[in-house]
């Protein structure tokens, strides 16, 4: 599996993980051909500042029992409207859905590549979220 492959497999579960704890409008960007910044973006919104620390908390731990990788960066407003946790090849934004629409982050890359929920769920359909802790 190519790096390319696993980062896309990486926000793929991401996604699904995400997906899991209520995530709206979960959108996945393949950026790796226009920045050298990450190669994806995961991006999703949530309800209330409480949603949103908590998904940002469930990734973060459920990545590292998956994965054993722990976030290279990390920031967070102190509302919790908005999270953005950097692994490198892959960085997760989750906000508020008012934040979203403010920072407009999927029409800033516009010209990046879109991946289908179709897509990210049919990479991510052999990771059991469940057997995890």
């Amino acid at each position: 599996m190519s790096d390319t492959e696993r980062s896309n497999k990486f926000a793929s579960v991401i996604a699904k993980m995400l997906d899991n704890k209520l995530a709206k409008d979960i959108v996945i960007l393949n950026i790796s051909n226009v920045s050298v910044i990450s190669d994806y973006f995961v991006i999703c919104s949530g309800d209330t500042g409480t949603q949103v620390g908590a998904m940002t908390g469930y990734v973060k731990e459920k990545i590292k029992e998956l994965y054993q990788r722990l976030p290279i960066g990390e920031e967070t407003d102190s509302k919790k409207r908005w999270s953005l946790v950097d692994y490198g090849d892959v960085i997760v934004h989750i906000l508020h859905k008012e934040e979203r629409e403010f920072y407009a982050i999927e029409k800033f890359w516009s010209h990046a590549c879109t991946i289908s929920e179709e897509d990210w769920k049919k990479e991510s359909e052999d990771i059991n979220l469940n057997n995890i802790t």
